[in-house]
């Protein structure tokens, strides 16, 4: 079976994806080089959408509707760019922040162009016993439900973070390609069925009943650019 995913528009083939889940491109960081000195606060005064207060951030922070994204643009001629859905995208407005700076009279180039995050999601729709999966994989957890409602799962191959909420959602990070957050979503899985959480119930019979119990959670922080603190914070170790 296959169908349409991202921003991509590539089939997905199912034989790859065992647990019939593909977790969604939500967010993608992605860096390159304009090998030129740039002079932030010209930039700033001349090109649209741009705002530069070096006393808050030493970058020019310039947005484009398509692919709609936020760039971050240092004298060094460092660039970082963050909101893509998929790697196309990315290079194609890391391009045209590159170009917009060319027309502005720079010499800037276009140089060691990179992806550094992969950020997705996904909902596996059946809560899971957070309190009981970290403890019996103490090695890569990481929970504390008084100071954040996920569990941080810590994979080593692939080297991704996983965000993990009792609801059955789900966040990975810290991918350089695609592939990885899908190998990665595929290793967990097996691993969040042994820890579906069950509720026992009963019928007008006093019979016990087994059913799912959908718990009330946060839902997940957007993933674009306006990633919310808390977890923006976390996703800031993964490297």
């Amino acid at each position: 079976m296959n169908m349409m995913i991202g921003e991509r528009s590539e089939p997905v083939d199912y034989s790859r994806h065992p647990s019939g889940i593909v977790p969604t491109i939500q967010n993608i960081v992605s860096t390159v080089n304009l090998e030129c000195k740039l002079d932030l606060q010209a930039i700033a005064l001349q090109a649209r959408n741009a705002e530069y207060n070096p006393k808050r951030f030493a970058a020019v922070i310039m947005r484009i509707r398509d692919p709609k994204t936020t760039a971050l643009i240092f004298s060094s001629g460092k660039m970082v760019i963050t909101g893509a859905k998929s790697e196309q995208s990315s290079k194609l407005a890391a391009r045209k922040y590159a170009r917009i700076i060319q027309k502005l009279g720079f010499p800037a180039k276009f140089k060691d162009f990179k992806i550094q995050n992969i950020v997705a999601s996904c909902d596996i729709n059946f809560p899971i016993k957070l309190e009981k999966l970290a403890p019996a994989h103490h090695a890569f957890s990481s929970y504390e439900p008084e100071l954040f409602p996920g569990l941080i799962y810590r994979m080593k191959q692939p080297k991704i973070v996983l965000l993990i909420f009792v609801s059955g959602k789900i966040v990975l990070t810290g991918a350089k390609v695609r592939d990885e957050t899908y190998t990665a979503f595929e290793n967990i899985y097996p691993v969040l069925t042994e820890f579906k959480k069950i509720q026992q119930c009963w019928d007008d019979k006093k019979h016990p009943i087994s059913r799912n119990v959908l718990d009330s959670a946060p839902e997940i922080p957007s993933l674009t650019a306006n990633m919310g603190g808390k977890l923006q914070k976390l996703l800031s170790y993964v490297h």
